[in-house]
């Protein structure tokens, strides 16, 4: 598509001032307006064929097909120009779903040519998991004089899957737990305080006294002590809420993918550490059960079922939910509880169904702290709007602190932390709880 640009309306508008000042000072020169009219649209078709034409122009893409929630990503493309012409003032747009990805800001070039390669990168930030369509690229570029505007589009049809931050899980695995990097790939064995006997040894100088085995210290004639290793092969649930309150957005990203992320790192170490790990979703109905399966095997088929757990916006109903998982199980497991409330009523009911699990498995109660709530409750006050919000605040903030309260009387494991250290935080608690012997 052609068309002038605002230097091109100037240019013809100026000719009717001039040629009105003409006539007014002489009525002879009134052929003055039609040949500055026709000089100028010469002037325009000139500049017009010495426009870049856009079949001139080759575009080459390197688009990724898979992108990770809150892992952001580029789209590279590149132009190439196969005329002697140049193009000047060069505009890149990028048009995507903009329920998935946020809207990209425009790319642009000063030159164009012949001798030159232009590189386009548009960071693709996502918002959300699903399948996204990144679906024109945008080009506008100005002709060698300004006079001419000239736009056209390529038809990308590009879908990417958006699916949980399996590269970040890795990556903070490693990170967290490195020890096997830095010994080859040998496996090692856990030693800890569990039940589960693994071998005699010579007691020395440090050691517990409890852990003296008199009978075999009598018959080796020698003090012997017996060592155990952490056990393995428990159950650990991941049970993500994904009700409406779960997709409320936080730092870019909705509450349940912060959720999943920190879910498949603890899933990650859970089957690393030889446990079995099963994933359940739940809002107003059951939507998903996957049972425990152990093994590095199951990380794969642990990833998949969290990239199905869709988004809901129901009422999270806990009584179904609770009720049914623990139904499921026919052993004590690890529950590993991934919801969020609001205050004391609404987080009654799940109270109740928690209190009434928490004497037979071993709860982890993992919330996302909201700074933006905090930051309303410690915020100066400058009117008295801001001091309602700030009352307001604070009450919500007691309420969370008194459900937490009652959750830890119950013997429930209570997290509420930054989405940015969550991961951590789980991780650290869930290996504390394996030292502990706890489940």
């Amino acid at each position: 598509m052609m068309r002038p640009t605002l230097r091109s309306a100037f240019l013809l508008s100026l000719g009717v001032p001039l040629s009105l000042f003409l006539i007014i000072w002489d009525e002879g020169l009134w052929l003055f307006g039609g040949v500055y009219l026709l000089l100028a649209l010469f002037l325009i078709g000139i500049d017009a064929l010495n426009a870049l034409a856009p079949r001139r122009i080759t575009l080459s893409q390197n688009i990724p097909d898979l992108l990770y929630a809150g892992h952001d990503d580029y789209a590279y493309f590149s132009l190439t120009v196969n005329s002697r012409l140049r193009a000047l003032g060069v505009t890149a747009l990028l048009d995507v779903d903009s329920e998935y990805l946020d809207k990209t800001a425009p790319v642009i070039i000063d030159r164009l040519d012949q001798n030159s390669v232009g590189e386009l990168a548009f960071p693709l930030v996502v918002k959300r998991r699903g399948k996204a369509k990144i679906m024109h690229l945008w080009l506008k570029w100005y002709s060698p004089w300004g006079l001419i505007v000239r736009q056209t589009k390529w038809d990308l049809a590009h879908e990417v899957s958006i699916v949980p931050n399996v590269h970040a899980v890795r990556t903070a695995a490693l990170r967290i737990n490195s020890r096997d990097a830095y010994h080859g790939t040998k496996a090692q064995k856990q030693r800890g305080d569990g039940t589960e006997f693994d071998a005699l040894r010579e007691y020395q100088s440090g050691y517990d006294l409890r852990s003296i085995d008199w009978k075999h210290s009598a018959r080796h004639r020698k003090l012997v002590c017996k060592e155990f290793q952490v056990e393995r092969n428990h159950n650990v649930i991941l049970a993500f809420d994904t009700g409406h309150l779960m997709t409320r957005p936080l730092d870019g990203l909705p509450q349940l993918d912060h959720m999943i992320n920190a879910g498949l790192l603890l899933g990650f170490m859970a089957l690393r550490g030889g446990d079995k790990v099963g994933l359940y979703g739940f809002d107003a109905k059951v939507r998903r059960l996957a049972k425990p399966l152990g093994g590095h095997q199951a990380f794969s088929h642990l990833q998949v079922n969290c990239a199905e757990l869709d988004y809901q916006y129901n009422e999270t109903n806990f009584t179904l939910g609770l009720s049914h998982l623990a139904g499921q199980l026919q052993r004590r497991s690890l529950i590993v509880l991934y919801t969020d409330f609001v205050d004391t009523v609404t987080a009654e009911l799940m109270i109740e169904n928690l209190t009434r699990m928490a004497k037979r498995h071993l709860i982890i109660f993992v919330t996302l702290e909201d700074r933006e709530l905090a930051s309303l409750a410690e915020r100066e006050p400058r009117s008295i709007s801001d001091i309602a919000k700030s009352v307001v605040a604070d009450d919500f903030l007691r309420d969370r602190q008194v459900v937490f309260e009652r959750l830890r009387r119950l013997g429930v494991h209570c997290i509420q932390a930054p989405a940015a250290s969550l991961s951590a935080d789980l991780v650290e608690r869930y290996l504390a709880i394996k030292d502990q012997d706890l489940i």
